[in-house]
């Protein structure tokens, strides 16, 4: 019998990545990253998405208040095998502790992009009172 498979998270990569979200906020919260640029920032993680063999998570990231992105984005690649170090006591049940790689999270950009699109004034239009002869009628 042919195994299938699935590109959707299986449970245990979806809690294994929610934990290490967790213990990624925790750690950036208590500032033990020495490094000013990201002292300095807020950061917020709002995906861990691991690779199937639990081996490699990804973190999706924002820097709050930050127009370019990419100057914390790489100085948290930078301090990956550091935060790679500091996950370990909070993550005793796996067998490796998964190598970090931090991406921008563009989602809140799409977002603002889809809010502005509903606010315009073309959707506006469409989406006030219409004046069809069926609503004049009632």
């Amino acid at each position: 019998m042919a195994k299938v498979t699935s590109s959707a998270p299986s449970q245990r990569m979806l809690r294994v990545g929610e934990q290490v979200r967790a213990a990624i906020t925790q750690i950036l919260q208590r500032g033990e990253v020495n490094d000013d640029l990201i002292e300095k920032t807020v950061i917020s993680v709002s995906e861990v998405r691991m690779s199937t063999d639990l081996k490699i998570a990804t973190a999706y990231v924002t820097p709050i208040g930050v127009d370019d992105h990419t100057d914390t984005i790489t100085a948290l690649n930078r301090h990956a095998k550091f935060l790679r170090g500091r996950l370990g006591p909070n993550l005793r049940q796996l067998k490796y502790v998964p190598e970090l790689r931090f991406r921008d999270d563009t989602s809140f950009d799409n977002y603002k992009k889809i809010d502005a699109l509903l606010r315009s004034p073309e959707v506006q239009r469409d989406l006030g009172p219409s004046n069809d002869k069926d609503d004049e009628q009632n």
